[in-house]
């Protein structure tokens, strides 16, 4: 018990050790004037300029949220239906599979100013350029998942007269679930990131216009004052993913427990 309580409390000090690391050496940074302050604003000046703009940035998180919800959402959705296909049929997973490979080649930067083209300035490009992004991990985590689900005991259910649909609501989601967590916490991480970067291109509100707006007035403190809570909005949002799975794949849990 008392090692388990000290691998604990190691395991959370080593990032906290790392974060206050590297505060450190930003402030150092700025006390030795590597670059001008107003390009390289203080722990200080970024922490204020958060408080200042906390109503503006709550308004504008709104829109990002939005989009990168309803993005992983859809991403989500899609990626169940197609690995299901792809693992019921072996001809549809040979010629997807090149398909998902190409939407990893291609860069979201490249693929933002077509998507604001053809769906306008509102959520609807943010959206799709977060589900493309949110897609390809989930999918190939689940197909992943699927494959190596135990053949044996599918067999045996077989035998024992379980049908198609059967097996998988008892056998091969179960097993796949810490499959698809894991591509889930990957696209979770990428969710916030590809709504702003997307908002770069223009719209009403989110994290991404905020940044511009204030980029393009010298507001650096407030720039990385963005910065910061899109850090802290996907570091929440892989933890709920994480505590998600905590909760929906309980025998992992409990072997975790056990150890």
């Amino acid at each position: 018990m008392k090692k388990r309580q000290a691998n604990t409390i190691h395991y959370n000090a080593a990032p906290l050790a790392a974060l206050a690391a590297l505060v450190l050496v930003w402030q150092l940074l700025c006390v030795i004037k590597i670059a001008p302050p107003y390009m390289l604003p203080s722990p200080e000046k970024v922490c204020a300029a958060f408080i200042h703009d906390f109503p503006l940035l709550m308004l504008h998180l709104r829109y990002t949220l939005f989009e990168a919800g309803l993005g992983l959402a859809l991403a989500i959705i899609a990626s169940f239906t197609l690995a299901l296909l792809m693992d019921v049929n072996t001809c549809v997973k040979k010629a997807l599979n090149p398909l998902l490979l190409l939407t990893q080649t291609l860069p979201v930067i490249a693929i933002a100013p077509l998507l604001v083209l053809w769906l306008g300035y509102g959520s609807a490009p943010k959206t799709a350029l977060v589900f493309i992004t949110c897609f390809f991990p989930v999918t190939v985590s689940l197909v992943s998942g699927f494959a190596q689900s135990d053949i044996e005991a599918a067999r045996l259910l077989r035998s024992m007269g379980a049908s198609r649909v059967q097996i998988y609501r008892f056998l091969k989601i179960p097993q796949a679930l810490p499959s698809f967590f894991a591509g889930l916490r990957i696209s979770a991480s990428y969710a916030i990131a590809g709504a702003v970067v997307a908002e770069w291109l223009g719209g009403d509100g989110g994290l991404g216009v905020y940044m511009i707006r204030v980029r393009k007035s010298y507001s650096f403190d407030k720039m990385f004052a963005g910065i910061l809570l899109t850090a802290l909005v996907s570091f929440a949002l892989l933890k709920m993913m994480e505590l998600l799975e905590w909760y929906a794949v309980p025998w992992r849990r409990n072997s975790v427990i056990s150890a």
